[in-house]
């Protein structure tokens, strides 16, 4: 009888050791769904206010683009001269992540895909390019996500 008293209290420290334990979060899952809803938000950004607001706006600080013959547009500050520029004006673009991958910790990924530009120019002909993406993402300390690349 004794032993059976043994085996039940070890089973009920067991059982409430397992009932104690928090659930392991996958970060890198969670991420990786608050990537593609900051994509879709940048998005929405630039389809409603534009891209002069939205660019600047989903720049990390320290952020970095790819402007005009492959020169680097550093900062969030230049990123926003750089998008306030009459040439983005009559402009819209539109864009789908097709891969989104993240960091085991969560506080960085990327995501690739398709975009589309069109523009007007002064005569109002309408110009349209099309390409491949790649941005990355960083968390900031608010939990908000902010591009570092684009």
């Amino acid at each position: 009888m004794h032993i059976f008293k043994i085996i039940a209290g070890c089973m009920l420290v067991a059982f409430l050791y397992c009932a104690c334990q928090t659930p392991e979060v996958d970060l890198k899952g969670k991420a990786k769904q608050e990537i593609v809803q900051a994509e879709k938000d940048f998005l929405k950004m630039t389809t409603d206010q534009g891209i002069k607001v939205a660019f600047p706006y989903y720049a990390d600080s320290n952020a970095v683009v790819k402007g005009d013959k492959d020169s680097l547009i550093k900062g969030k500050t230049a990123i926003g001269i750089f998008y306030s520029s009459s040439a983005f004006t009559n402009s819209t673009l539109t864009w789908s992540p097709d891969f989104v991958d993240a960091s085991d910790d969560g506080n960085f990924g990327y995501t690739y895909g398709n975009y589309v530009w069109k523009s007007k120019d002064s005569t109002g002909k309408l110009s349209e390019f099309t390409g491949i993406f790649h941005t990355v993402w960083k968390k900031q300390k608010d939990g908000n996500w902010k591009y570092v690349w684009d």
